[in-house]
């Protein structure tokens, strides 16, 4: 814990007669700051204290009532307090921290009532700080993540708010406030990145305490629009489609909305406007959208939302199967990726246990994302990988690519409860959040060698892999093992870089040769 902070979230019996004198209170809050009498120090607090007690005497304010309001008020008051002259602004703004001091040390001993909803909250705060550590942050994190905790609980209770009723607005209004709270703070300007560092650290404690069942836990908020929520459902109940299918569908569908409205309101004018436009926005998924349009359509026709003759009102898009060549890179030029990844820093050893996963076994960036240190057979030497299917699939786990991974998990992986084998280089050390971040590395690698004109991604090695097996001599069913295909239409793509097999089978041309 932050040896500066001077917030106890310890509520202690009050044992000062009740009710107690001021000068009582006064002396029972000096010695709670351990100063030694005489000092600078309690000096300057107890100036700041008597002013505050003979500023609520002059105005009948009982110390019960005192809260953020009233502090406010004693902050911006114009003084005529005798005994006191007005101050200049930046002297007041410390009699402000002072007092604001004063009034938690009077809500810890009881003399003001506050329900915040959490008992002992200073031991919840400990083991919140044993969390943190065991995320590995670097010093300063950490120091932020504790630093903010005791301040997002000393506004919250300034405030009058309740852990219970904390939501994203709450954390918002903490994020932007202009903070006088009762904690070791610097009183300058907020930084461009200290409203976003406030947000992340408060979810961050708020996302712990209701993992411990210390405040309730927030119901998922449905989907406003009544139709969208009810067609997800009966995509992941009936239909058993993936959370990232789920997530794809959802969002296309949510960019249509806008320029349809009301379900029962389409019409096919309306719908091909919306289509073209969409796609027009993006050509290379305008399939996919019609596919999506179509089902959710199909659905709202059930219910009886929306009217029948609308599913015919979506055009079809002309997809020409095998009608391109799918890009691959030869096995020289892989190599010389693979030879592109140092191995001097842990972040470097990781990368080429992935490049290499992806050279060697033709994976996708979702299997490389979701693979398990408990996928790994090391006796056998095999992988498990699920894939797009849901279905385990067993491959074997070359030489080299089993060195990398096994480099990567003893010397560079850092230690963490998270199973998934790749992790984040930087705490906290969780799994990648999505395969972008695989392509990332590929990109990353790829700029270090020096290599470019090459097609972007990391799908490009499972093309490549494919295409140099079948070069190699290998036939199509071989190639569509190793990739785990579920049909042999999805490998019959690469029979036409099998230059060799269309030599065989090429007929002459008919007629004489051309000029």
């Amino acid at each position: 814990m932050p040896t500066r902070s001077f917030v106890s979230f310890r509520r202690v019996p009050c044992t000062i007669e009740d009710p107690p004198s001021h000068d009582a209170l006064l002396t029972a809050f000096l010695s709670s700051l351990s100063v030694d009498e005489g000092t600078a120090c309690a000096v300057l607090f107890g100036a700041a204290v008597r002013h505050f007690l003979c500023w609520l005497r002059l105005r009948s304010i009982s110390i019960g009532a005192v809260d953020d309001h009233i502090t406010r008020r004693f902050e911006k008051h114009r003084c005529r307090c005798p005994g006191y002259s007005a101050q200049v602004p930046a002297y007041k703004a410390d009699i402000a921290a002072r007092v604001r001091r004063f009034v938690r040390f009077l809500e810890d001993q009881g003399f003001i009532a506050v329900a915040d909803g959490i008992d002992d909250f200073g031991r919840h705060l400990a083991d919140y700080s044993d969390v943190i550590d065991g995320l590995q942050f670097a010093k300063g994190v950490s120091q932020a993540y504790r630093s903010e905790a005791e301040h997002f609980a000393a506004w919250l209770r300034i405030t009058r708010r309740s852990w219970a009723d904390i939501d994203d607005t709450i954390i918002d209004h903490y994020a932007t406030h202009d903070c006088r709270c009762p904690v070791w703070r610097k009183r300058g300007k907020l930084v461009a990145t200290g409203t976003k560092r406030r947000r992340r650290c408060a979810r961050h404690l708020v996302e712990f305490l209701r993992g411990r069942g210390v405040i309730p836990s927030v119901e998922p908020v449905a989907d406003d629009d009544r139709h969208m929520s009810a067609y997800l459902t009966w995509l992941k109940q009936h239909r058993g489609a993936s959370d990232e299918t789920i997530r794809r569908y959802r969002a296309d569908i949510a960019r249509m909305m806008p320029m349809l409205g009301e379900p029962s309101q389409w019409d096919a004018a309306a719908l091909r406007r919306a289509l073209q436009r969409r796609s027009k926005e993006t050509p290379g998924s305008a399939s996919l959208l019609v596919t999506i349009m179509k089902s959710y359509i199909g659905f709202l026709i059930v219910q009886g939302d929306c009217r029948p003759a609308l599913l015919h009102a979506i055009p079809s898009v002309t997809r020409y199967r095998l009608s391109t060549l799918p890009r691959y890179v030869d096995p020289a030029t892989i190599e010389q990726i693979i030879a592109a990844c140092p191995t001097d820093r842990p972040v470097e050893v990781r990368d080429k246990a992935i490049i290499l996963l992806l050279a060697r076994l033709g994976l996708r960036a979702g299997d490389i994302r979701d693979l398990r240190l408990d996928d790994i057979d090391w006796r056998s030497g095999h992988l498990k990988v699920k894939g797009k299917t849901r279905r385990p699939d067993r491959l074997p786990l070359p030489q080299d690519v089993g060195d990398a991974i096994l480099a990567y998990i003893v010397t560079a992986r850092p230690k963490a409860v998270d199973q998934h084998v790749f992790l984040r280089s930087q705490a906290p050390f969780r799994s990648f959040r999505s395969s972008a971040e695989i392509a990332g590395i590929v990109a990353r690698t790829r700029e270090r060698g020096g290599i470019e004109g090459l097609p972007t991604g990391s799908h490009i090695f499972r093309h490549s892999l494919a295409t140099n097996m079948l070069r190699a001599g290998a036939g199509l069913e071989s190639v569509g093992t190793v990739l785990r295909h579920s049909s042999p239409e999805s490998t019959a793509i690469y029979a036409k870089v099998d230059l060799p097999m269309l030599t065989k089978i090429a007929q002459p041309w008919p007629g004489d040769l051309p000029c």
